[in-house]
C-alpha cells in the first residue's frame, strides 16, 4: 500500500523510468535494415538485395541512362549525376566498387553502385552516361560486360583506398528461385507437388503486390551464385518464364 500522494508519485515516477529503460535496451539491441537492403518488387517481381559483394563475379548485357534521369533521385537518395561514374544493380549493395569490363572492345572502368535496375531481361546492370562513354558503348546501347566486385583497404601510410579483387565464389546464404506466382494457392501447391516429388525442395512464400495476395514458388538451388545461375537458365530453358535468382 503507498501511504501517500508524495509516494505514489515517487513509485509511478521510478515505475515509467524502468519502462522505458528496458524498452531502451530492447531497442538498442536489434540492428535497422537499410532501406536499400530491402526486398522490394518492380513488375510483380520481388527482388531480394544480397547482404555483401564478396567474390560477385557476372557476365552479360549493360546498357545505360542519361539525360532523362539527369538530377533525379537515385535508389540510395543521391541525385543522379550522368556524368559521373556510377551504376545501377538490382542486387548488390550501394556503393559497391564493380570492375567493369567491355568484352567487344576490351576496355574496363570502375564504377561505384548507387542505383537499382536494369529492369529488363537479360541485362545485368545500368551505366551512368559518363561511365558508358568511357567504356565505349554509348552509339551501340548496350554491350557485353563481365562485371567484378572489388573490396577496399585503406593503405595506412596515404590513407589512400586500394582497390582489390574479391574472392572467388559468393557464399553469402541461401539462394533460390522464383519459378511461379499465383493468386490461388492450389496452383502453388501443385507446382510446389510437381518440383518436390522430383526431389527438389520447394517452398512457397506469400507477398502483397498492390494489395493482392500471391503465393510465390521458390526451388532451392544451392549455396553459390553460380549454381543459382545455372539452375535460373535451367528454368528458363525449360518454359519457366519469368524465372529469376532471390537469396536469402
Amino acid at each position: 500500500m503507498i501511504p501517500s500522494s508524495k509516494y505514489r508519485f515517487i513509485f509511478f515516477s521510478i515505475l515509467i523510468l524502468s519502462c522505458l529503460l528496458c524498452s531502451n535496451s530492447a531497442f538498442a539491441g536489434k540492428t535497422r535494415t537499410p532501406g536499400t537492403q530491402r526486398p522490394y518488387v518492380i513488375k510483380n517481381h520481388t527482388y531480394y538485395p544480397l547482404p555483401t559483394a564478396s567474390g560477385y563475379v557476372e557476365s552479360g548485357i549493360a546498357s545505360w541512362y542519361g539525360r532523362d534521369f539527369h538530377g533525379r533521385l537515385t535508389s540510395n537518395g543521391e541525385k543522379y549525376n550522368m556524368h559521373d561514374i556510377t551504376a545501377a544493380h538490382k542486387l548488390l549493395p550501394m556503393h559497391t566498387m564493380l570492375l567493369v569490363q567491355n568484352k567487344e572492345n576490351g576496355k574496363k572502368i570502375v564504377v561505384r553502385v548507387n542505383d537499382r535496375g536494369p529492369f529488363i531481361q537479360g541485362r545485368i546492370i545500368d551505366l551512368s552516361y559518363g561511365a558508358a562513354k568511357k567504356l565505349g558503348l554509348v552509339n551501340s546501347g548496350t554491350a557485353r560486360v563481365t562485371i567484378t566486385a572489388l573490396g577496399e583497404v585503406q593503405n595506412k601510410k596515404s590513407g589512400e583506398n586500394i582497390v582489390f579483387k574479391a574472392q572467388a565464389d559468393l557464399r553469402s546464404g541461401e539462394y533460390y528461385v522464383q519459378i511461379g506466382a499465383f493468386l490461388q494457392k492450389y496452383n502453388a501447391l501443385e507446382l510446389q507437388d510437381k518440383f518436390s516429388k522430383a526431389n527438389h525442395k520447394a517452398i512457397i512464400r506469400k507477398a502483397q503486390v498492390n494489395g493482392k495476395l500471391f503465393y510465390r514458388v521458390h526451388v532451392y538451388v544451392g549455396r553459390t551464385l553460380n549454381n543459382a545461375r545455372r539452375s535460373e537458365k535451367a528454368l528458363l530453358s525449360k518454359g519457366y518464364r519469368g524465372a529469376f535468382i532471390i537469396a536469402l
